[in-house]
């Protein structure tokens, strides 16, 4: 897989180039602003991109913005976006298009060398990856007559859990079920929540990501 890292800090980009490298992912370009980063996906048409939130020259959403902007010049690109906290606003902006390959991790996260390579190959493959701490602040947010409020504790659980991107069998290692135990969980939460079942993991989290936004 290729990839392109944006990010300003030196020593965590050339971390990041190096730790993706090990893992056999081939890193085509490390940039540190967001100009950059769209004038090498638009030159390299990487597989992702994995992108600071903030990049100079404010350090405000720039990183954010050159995202968007890759998504919509070169179709396809799958993104995740790394921050130093959880910033709810820009993790609905990312999500809003849902149309898959996107990732929103913590930047502590980066050190959990097996939780971030395996995110980035999720999120390169069409599929979503969010840090843990945004799935709780997302549905902290949700109104009280909203369709989650149908969901019991162990749903809500579950789908927290769909939402980071894990797949059943993670879902039922990390609350010590059976695999078919969670299935019926996830077709229950379906159900409740008026979303037609699909053949494809990651489809199915971005539909359920869709009623974790305001």
């Amino acid at each position: 897989m290729r990839v392109i890292i944006a990010e300003d800090l030196a020593l965590l980009r050339d971390g990041m180039t190096r730790l993706l490298r090990d893992n056999g992912f081939e890193v085509v370009a490390a940039v540190a602003d967001g100009e950059s980063l769209i004038r090498e996906v638009v030159a390299q048409e990487p597989d992702i991109a994995v992108v600071d939130i903030r990049l100079p020259p404010d350090f405000r959403d720039e990183g954010l913005r050159a995202a968007l902007a890759i998504r919509q010049r070169v179709p396809g690109t799958a993104v995740l976006v790394i921050s130093q906290y959880v910033e709810q606003t820009y993790a609905q902006e990312l999500l809003a298009d849902r149309s898959g390959g996107v990732g929103y991790l913590l930047k502590d996260r980066v050190m959990h060398v097996t939780e971030f390579v395996e995110a980035v190959r999720r999120v390169a493959g069409g599929g979503t990856a969010l840090d843990p701490d945004v799935v709780a602040a997302l549905f902290a947010r949700r109104r009280r007559d909203d369709p989650i409020e149908r969901l019991t504790p162990r749903e809500r659980e579950v789908l927290g859990l769909m939402a980071e991107g894990r797949s059943n069998a993670g879902i039922a290692e990390a609350l010590v079920l059976t695999v078919g135990a969670v299935e019926k969980h996830v077709q229950s939460i379906l159900s409740k929540l008026d979303l037609p079942q699909s053949a494809t993991d990651h489809r199915r989290v971005l539909a359920v990501l869709a009623y974790l936004q305001d």
